[in-house]
This record gives C-alpha cells, sequence and structure tokens, in this order.
C-alpha cells in the first residue's frame, strides 16, 4: 500500500474512503473509486508521483474542477487534483496579447485579471465560474463565443508538461530549424517528434485522416486526438503554419502528457454596445430553419434553449427571475446577440435581423434585451445543463449524445432524422444547443438503474453516432470522448485511423499511465456507471418529509456533479462558503451530496448515516442554504444535514455543547431575568473564558448580550392614522425577545408609526433545535406554533418577522416536520419576513417617502442567507430606499460566516471569521465615516461586530429611525 511518507511530497495525498469516495464521480453518469487523491504542489511533486506511478503499474488521472460530462476525470488510480494548488496567473503580455497560467487558473477570474488590460480569453463555457484552463485544454472547450473567438485549441501557444518518463517539455511552435533540433534529440521528446512525424508523413495515411475525420468546417470537433489538425501544419503541408504539438494535447483529455503550464493568446474587449434577440418559436424545425439566415448577420451568440428547459427553470429559485423576457410558452428561443462600439450602427443591424425572421415567418416573438438583461438571459441558459437535473425521480436527462456537431447546412436536415430516432425509442429529446456552431446538447431521458434504461443508453447513443457519421459530423463536439464516446472513435474515424491514434497514446505514454481508458483502449459505454443496475432501493426512513423528492437518498441524487458549487467567492450568490474559505473539494455542496449518497447507498448498517464519513464532511456546511437556491438543482445540504445529524445522533449521542446551544432559548429565558448579572460574567475575562473552555466556544469570540423585549404600552392603532388593509402579527422570536429586544421595540414602533394594527406572537421558531439536529423538539414547537397561530393568522392577517432564520423555517423546514401539513403550508403562504410586508405595503401605496425624513443617509445592506436562499435581497433594498434621500446599496458580500452556533465553535473560529474576510469584512472596513449598515441576522450583526468592530443594525431599527412619528417602549 502507497504511504504518503513514502513519496515526500510537498503538496499531499489521501487515501481514506471519504476523499476516494468524492473523487469517484465528476458530472457524468460514471463511477470509479480511485486509489488515493493527490494535492501535488509544484512541479517535483508530480514527477515523483509519475515515477511511482511508472514503478508500481497505477494510473493518474488529471483533474481541476471535476465538471466532465463524459467521465474524463473518473478512474481507478491516483485522481491528481491540480486545483488547489496551480493556480497562478504568471505574466501577462498586453502588447502581444499573450497570458501564461497554471492549470488551475479559473476562466472567468482569468478574464476578470485580464480586464485590466482591456484583453479576454474568448472560449466561454456555461460552467466559465468553476471550470479552469487546464480542463478546458483538455476538453478543447469552446463555448457561447465560438462562433466568434474559436475553441480552445485556436488560443493554446504553448504549453509546458512532464512526460510519462518525468522530462520536462515546452510544446510550441516550431519553425523547420528548430523541428530538427527536436528531431536529433536522444530522449523521449525527441522519439515523440521522429515517429509522429514518420507516421504522418506519407500522403495516403493523410488522405485517410481527410476522409474520415469530421468536416473541417466544423470547428467543434473532437473525435480522438486531432491528427486532422496536425496535417495542416508544416511540415505536412508546405502552406501551413509552424508545427505545434499544442494542437494535439488539446482535447486529449490528459491523456498524453501532464500539463504544468500554458501560453494563451488573448482577445481585445469586446465590442461595448450589445443587444440581443430573444426569437420565440412555436416548433424545434422552425427553430432550426432560422439558423442559417440568422448566421449570416455577423452574431456573437446564437444560442437555443427548448421548452424542457425552460420549463425547469419556472420552479428553481434562482432562475425563476430570469424568465421575465419570455412571451407565451414557446417550444424553442434562440438567443441573438450582436455587438458594436457604434449604438447607431448596432440598432441598424438589430433591426435587419428582426426582418429577416419576420419576412421568413420565422418566430412568433422577438424580445429585444439590453444591458444587464443581456447577461440575465445567458444565466438562464448557462444553468440549462444543471437544472436537467431538477426532474425529480430515477429518469434523468442523461449525457451521452449531447455533444454533437454538424456543418450549419446539415442542421435541420440532421435534427429531422434526430427526432424520427427519438420517436423511435419513445423519447422526448432535450434541445440545449450552440445553433450557431451546428453543436446540439440532445439528452434522453433515462433511468440509468434499470438494465432496460441501460441498453437504451447504448442503443440510442449507437444509432446516434451512426447518424452522425452519416453527415460526417463529430459525436463529440466540446464535452470529449470521455468514458461516454470514446468506444465510438473505430466508428466515426474509421479502424486505419484508431490504429493511428493507439500508437500516438504509445508513443507519448508506453506505459499508459496518464488517465487510461479514455480515447484508446476503452471499456463499454455501459460498465462503471454510478448506480447498480436493478438494485434494490434501499429504504431510508427519515424524520423530516423527503417526499417531494421521493426520499432522502433521490434528494442526496439530484446532484448531477455540475459543480456551481465550486464558484469562488470572486463570483456572485453565497453557495459555498465552506468551500470559498478551504478550497477544499470536501467542502463543497457536490462532496456532501455524493458522500451522502455512497453511504446510504452502500452502507450495511442498520442506521446508514452511522458513519464518521457523513458527520466529517458535513462538519463545515454552515447550512446557509445558499445551494437549496444557487444549484441548478437545488440541493438542501442544510436540510440534509439536518436530518443527518438527527440520525448520526440518535446512534452515537449528543455532547453537552450540542444540548447547549440547542436548549439556547431555554437558557436565555433562564439568565433573562437577571441579564445584568450574566452580562457582566460574559464581559469579564475570567468568568467568559471559562464558560468558553466549558463549552467549547472559541476564545476570541464574544458573547451577545442580554437585550430582553419588554413592552411597556400597549398603543396599537393609536397613531393619526390607521390603516386597516393588514392586520399584523408580529413574531417576537427567541432571538428577538432576548437577544435584540431593542429590535422588536424598533418593529412595533415602526409598524404603529405607519399606521398598522400589531400583535404581538411571542415564541420559539425551533432554530436552534434544527441547526443541532435535535429534530422532535424543533417539531413539537411547529407543531405548537402551528396550532397556536390556526385562529390568528387568516385571509385579513399576516404573520410578520424580524429574524429571517427564524421566521422562514415557518416556509421552510415546518412544512417538512410538522404533523398537519396543510396547516403548515396554509401558515407558510401567510408568513413574511418584515421587509417583505413592507415592500408589499408601499407597492399598494399605503406606505409613502412623506412618512420618513428627508435627510441624507448612505445605506450598505447584507442580507441574511436564508433570505437570500428562500426570500429576495431587493425587498430590504426596496423599503430601505423609501427615505427620499437614503442612498442605499447592497454589498456583495455572501455569507457573513457566522452561521448561528457555528462561529462560536472555537475549531469553527478561524473558518468563520475567514469567510467573513473574504467580501463582507473588508467591504464593511471600506464604508465612508457615518454609512450605516444594516443586517438582518443576529448572527450577521454580530459577526460584523467581532470582524469589524462596527455595529450594523436591523433594516427595522434603520427605518424606525427615520421615521418621522415618535412613540415610547421600554427595553430593559
Amino acid at each position: 500500500m502507497l504511504k504518503s511518507e513514502d513519496l515526500k511530497l510537498e503538496g499531499k495525498i489521501i487515501f481514506d474512503d471519504l476523499y476516494r469516495n468524492i473523487y469517484a464521480t465528476d458530472a457524468s453518469v460514471y463511477r470509479k473509486l480511485p486509489l488515493a487523491v493527490a494535492y501535488p504542489r509544484t512541479k517535483e511533486d508530480i514527477k515523483k508521483l509519475i515515477a511511482y506511478a511508472g514503478k508500481e503499474g497505477v494510473s493518474l488521472i488529471p483533474r481541476t474542477a471535476g465538471t466532465s460530462l463524459a467521465g474524463q476525470c473518473v478512474g481507478e488510480g491516483i485522481v491528481m487534483d491540480v486545483s488547489r494548488y496551480f493556480t497562478r496567473i504568471i505574466q501577462v503580455n498586453k502588447e502581444e496579447k499573450t497570458v501564461d497560467v497554471e492549470p488551475g487558473v479559473i476562466r472567468d477570474e482569468l478574464n476578470t485579471h485580464l480586464h485590466l488590460y482591456d484583453l479576454f480569453f474568448g472560449p466561454n463555457t456555461s460552467t466559465s465560474n468553476r471550470c479552469m484552463i487546464g480542463g478546458m485544454v483538455g476538453n478543447n472547450s469552446s463555448g457561447t463565443t465560438s462562433i466568434q473567438y474559436g475553441v480552445t485549441r485556436d488560443k493554446v501557444l504553448e504549453i509546458e508538461a512532464i512526460l510519462s518518463d518525468g522530462s520536462e517539455v515546452v510544446f510550441k511552435s516550431l519553425n523547420a530549424e528548430e523541428l530538427q533540433l527536436k528531431l536529433q534529440q536522444d530522449d523521449l521528446e525527441g522519439k515523440i517528434y521522429r515517429e509522429l512525424c514518420d507516421m504522418l508523413e506519407p500522403e495516403d495515411i493523410r488522405q485517410q485522416i481527410r476522409e474520415a475525420y469530421p468536416k473541417p468546417v466544423i470547428h467543434r470537433r473532437n473525435n480522438g486526438y486531432a491528427l486532422d489538425e496536425i496535417i495542416r501544419l508544416k511540415p505536412f503541408e508546405p502552406e501551413g503554419e509552424n508545427l505545434n504539438l499544442c494542437k494535439l494535447i488539446c482535447g486529449s483529455e490528459g491523456t498524453l502528457a501532464f500539463i504544468t503550464r500554458i501560453k494563451l493568446r488573448l482577445e481585445d474587449l469586446p465590442p461595448k454596445h450589445s443587444v440581443m434577440i430573444a426569437a420565440h418559436f412555436e416548433s424545434i424545425a422552425e427553430c432550426l430553419r432560422a439558423v442559417v439566415p440568422v448566421m449570416e448577420h455577423d452574431l456573437f451568440t446564437c444560442e437555443m434553449m427548448d421548452k424542457v428547459i425552460l420549463d425547469c427553470t419556472r420552479n428553481n429559485k434562482g432562475q425563476a427571475a430570469n424568465r421575465f423576457f419570455i412571451e407565451g410558452d414557446p417550444m424553442a428561443i434562440l438567443m441573438l446577440e450582436l455587438r458594436s462600439d457604434d449604438e447607431e450602427m448596432l440598432e441598424e443591424r438589430k433591426n435587419s435581423l428582426v426582418s429577416v425572421l419576420l419576412r421568413g415567418g420565422l418566430g412568433y416573438a422577438y424580445p429585444v434585451l439590453y444591458g444587464d438583461d443581456i447577461q440575465k438571459a445567458l444565466e438562464l441558459r448557462k444553468a440549462g445543463l444543471g437544472l436537467l437535473g431538477n426532474i425529480v425521480g430515477d429518469k434523468k436527462a442523461v449525457a451521452c449524445i449531447e455533444d454533437t456537431a454538424v456543418a450549419l447546412e446539415d442542421l435541420a436536415s440532421y435534427i429531422g432524422e434526430f427526432s424520427a430516432l427519438m420517436k423511435k425509442y419513445d423519447q422526448r429529446a432535450v434541445y440545449y444547443a450552440h445553433a450557431g456552431a451546428g453543436e446540439l446538447h440532445l439528452r434522453p431521458i433515462l433511468n440509468l438503474k434499470s438494465s432496460e434504461d441501460v441498453a437504451m443508453f447504448r442503443q440510442i447513443t449507437t444509432d446516434v453516432a451512426h447518424l452522425v457519421k452519416k453527415y460526417n459530423g463529430s459525436l463529440s463536439g466540446e464535452h470529449g470522448d470521455g468514458m461516454v464516446r470514446s468506444e465510438f472513435i473505430r466508428l466515426m474515424l474509421g479502424e486505419d485511423n484508431y490504429r493511428l491514434l493507439v500508437k500516438v497514446k504509445s508513443l507519448f505514454d508506453p506505459e499508459g499511465i496518464f488517465n487510461p481508458g479514455k480515447i484508446v483502449d476503452p471499456a463499454p459505454m455501459d460498465t462503471s456507471l454510478r448506480y447498480e443496475k436493478d438494485r434494490k432501493e434501499p429504504e431510508i426512513n427519515t424524520f423530516l418529509d423527503f417526499s417531494d423528492t421521493e426520499g432522502i437518498l433521490r434528494a442526496t441524487e439530484q446532484c448531477n456533479g455540475s459543480g456551481d458549487c465550486r464558484k469562488t467567492h470572486w463570483s456572485a450568490g453565497a453557495m459555498c462558503p465552506s468551500y470559498h474559505a478551504t478550497k477544499d473539494e470536501k467542502d463543497t455542496t457536490r462532496a456532501r451530496a455524493n458522500t451522502l449518497r455512497e453511504f446510504l447507498t452502500q452502507s450495511p448498517k442498520e442506521n446508514r448515516f452511522d458513519h464518521g464519513e457523513i458527520k466529517e464532511v458535513l462538519d463545515l456546511c454552515l447550512s446557509c442554504k445558499a445551494c437549496s437556491s444557487e444549484c441548478p438543482s437545488n440541493v438542501d445540504m442544510a436540510t440534509l444535514k439536518a436530518e443527518s445529524l438527527y440520525q448520526y445522533q440518535k446512534a452515537n449521542g449528543t455532547s453537552i455543547r450540542d444540548k447547549a446551544f440547542a436548549y439556547t432559548t431555554k437558557l436565555n429565558s433562564i439568565t433573562a431575568v437577571f441579564p445584568w448579572l450574566i452580562n457582566g460574567v460574559y464581559r469579564n475575562v475570567l468568568t467568559s473564558g471559562m464558560l468558553k473552555r466549558i463549552v467549547g466556544i472559541a476564545p476570541e469570540r464574544s458573547f451577545p448580550p442580554l437585550k430582553p423585549f419588554k413592552k411597556k404600552i400597549a398603543g396599537n392603532g393609536t397613531a393619526s392614522s390607521v390603516n386597516t388593509h393588514a392586520p399584523v402579527i408580529l413574531f417576537i422570536d427567541e432571538f428577538t425577545r432576548y437577544l435584540d429586544g431593542n429590535v422588536g421595540k424598533d418593529a412595533v414602533e415602526l409598524l404603529e408609526g405607519l399606521g398598522y394594527t400589531v400583535t404581538l406572537f411571542k415564541g420559539e421558531s425551533g432554530r436552534t433545535f434544527i441547526s443541532r439536529g435535535f429534530l422532535e423538539q424543533a417539531a413539537e414547537i411547529a407543531d405548537k406554533n402551528i396550532r397556536d397561530l390556526k385562529g390568528m393568522v387568516t385571509e385579513e392577517s399576516v404573520l410578520v418577522g424580524l429574524e429571517p432564520s427564524a421566521v422562514l423555517s415557518f416556509r421552510d423546514e415546518y412544512i417538512k416536520m410538522a404533523k398537519d401539513k396543510e396547516a403548515a403550508r396554509l401558515l407558510a403562504k401567510r408568513t413574511l419576513l418584515i421587509e417583505e410586508f413592507l415592500a408589499r405595503e408601499i407597492q399598494k401605496g399605503h406606505i409613502s417617502a412623506s412618512q420618513f425624513t428627508s435627510e441624507a443617509r448612505q445605506v450598505k445592506i447584507h442580507n441574511h442567507c436564508h433570505q437570500k436562499a428562500l426570500s429576495d435581497q431587493k425587498v430590504t433594498f426596496d423599503v430601505l430606499n423609501l427615505p427620499e434621500n437614503y442612498k442605499v446599496t447592497i454589498i456583495n458580500s455572501g455569507c457573513c460566516g457566522m452561521a448561528g452556533s457555528f462561529g462560536y465553535e472555537k475549531e469553527h473560529y478561524q473558518v468563520s471569521m475567514k469567510v467573513g474576510e473574504l467580501r463582507l469584512f473588508p467591504a464593511v472596513r471600506r464604508s465612508e465615516e457615518g454609512t450605516v449598515i444594516a443586517a438582518s441576522g443576529t448572527s450577521c450583526r454580530h459577526q460584523i461586530l467581532d470582524g469589524t468592530g462596527i455595529r450594523a443594525k436591523h433594516p427595522v431599527t434603520v427605518l424606525r429611525e427615520a421615521l418621522r412619528m415618535e412613540r415610547e417602549y421600554l427595553v430593559g
């Protein structure tokens, strides 16, 4: 057995079952348990691993973000993840328009850096906020912009790599003299050049390649190794460009050499003005007929989405708002983007494009988008692949024929035959396309747990491969061959050309250590699948109701591996804060879902949750719920964690700290009798230090002082102008009641000052129990609240809450654990954040700016994660913008890092503060003097205070201070 100390790596190598299971899958349908997972830090680490692999006959599987759809980074050897350490942008040459990067640089983050130089890297995949340049080279990725900027292969100028014998090489353009020197080298590199040139020198061999490879006009072609590109270069083509083996390495899927550095050709920034026509069509056929005529208009984007994907976006929390431009119920939409530096010319081109569609009778609606609306539409389209995972149940949209590309002139005929083929299999295919490039991401809906559908998986792929070959197209356009399509290379390129590919692989990698089974010598495409065929599905009883996903196991299986949770803090959104801090795959939503799926499926234990690996992988989950809205498959890891903790604790018990945090409300209710005494204990260094040591709280963390809510006078409805439109039941939750009584006071004063009749409902939400996995106690509270509120909350009244994590549990967890589900759902519909209520009343005209101060003030908002996931940030923005001279902005802050009790725990404190330091703390510190920081979460306000020394206010307090009317309440 390999041992870490034997290799003496500067990075590290991990052998435990947790990491092996996490890396057993990517975004494909395949699963192979690796021997180990390595994180090389230096080239020397890579060389040591290559030497070991060669000596012991172990394979090496290169990996960056692991978003591959064809199983490229799944294997039984050592997975080598370069995404942690090989992440430098080494050098930008503005004059030559080039950049040198390591393979772990994220595409979007590279372009953010390049924007400073007025340059950018063109290829743009749907995974661009987490995919890495090394993976883009390995797959020869392209994306939405390829019709203007080409594919990755067109942009790679030089590659530094390590060969299978451990030698370092630089692949680049070689003139005749430089090539001769290479041919004379007495090493593996020299042998590669000599034998490759000898192999391709005969004209009949080159003609054989030309005849069998996809049509050259198809720029998205990725079947096998790119010998068709090499023979267009010198010395094989006298008029060609100089020989550059980067053309061969691109698209080779890590099977030929291990890449350590890449030089890319860059572009000037696109023209600054853009417009998009989102043409709506009543049929797929009509949409495809439009492609050829619109492509004559120098488009920057020509993307297609069909009704299946559009329907997926209806119920996706993160994408519903991006559907604003959709008219009616189209069967397909073509997104057509034009760009120009001349706005007048751009309008003329837009009108010309629309005219072509109208004259051809193509489409029924042509919404025109500008500015940020274009990006919103593109985000809708980018989310398409992941959204397909939202199909509830075992049938899923399966990647197997999703990467076909044909010449544009063949597109309509090809789709006609393809549709007939799908009809033969009783399939309603999903059409998701780079239509302008002739590439369609077509996915059959299959249940790969069923042997019948696995057989259809093979039959459909085989039939489509023959159809693509008929049109001399490419079965692999940009997603690569991997495990799913390598088997069909013989069919696509012919047996003679396949033997050439085997020679290429043997030449570069004679021992077969680099990513075996991809491109050459593949296993059958219907083996090593993620699920065992015809298995008996495990029966897993849960406390929470997972019927909306047909059980907790299928809830984990919703994760298709697309890796959206690997986006970093430089991207918008909060998912996933622990990964933002650690950059460890273990701390992604994907890893947690994979681990749960693995153990819930494979565990021999009666309690399948009783595994330390499950506890470990969930340890840094902050239960922020960002994944429930930002993950295209809406994987709700916070809920999965709550259930997992509950089940794990049934077998292993709970700690003193678990109980202390779970029963915080009970403890606060006792200590609130003497708040001055307890606050003294909290402030005293000796007594607070002793308490922290006993409970396991970080010594650096401050205790939140007790500030109980005490109402002195009634005053309900006594404002000068009583508003009877919406009687308000104000939920004084456990945090407001004992820790933030001043916020409760401000809320009552604000609502009454605005003329609302207020009734108080003092209660506990159960949040502290939910977050610690004490679900039975939480359910008792939920049932009590539902019973108590049944007669209070009616069609004429609403329940309004202040603390997002408390009040939003009424709309979220209560539905999963209440006995009276119907009553829970009814209450959920009538429960609002106070900002939601106020925003609604403003829209109705019941609240106006005249009721607030006209003084000028700067306000910056940090919204609670649960509000971002389950509600809307805009409501807070809207209500704080009501005072006419308030200038309000929302901080792009992600998660604050506190997450209830998480940030108090001594082992989590550093991660908690690191999350805060990524975005929130710097934004708060940069604020001008006098700026008000508004934060709705009690934990968020505490984290901001501990992290910056600045005291944030609840939005209600900000509005109360701006209100013209004064009333008197007491907090003590």
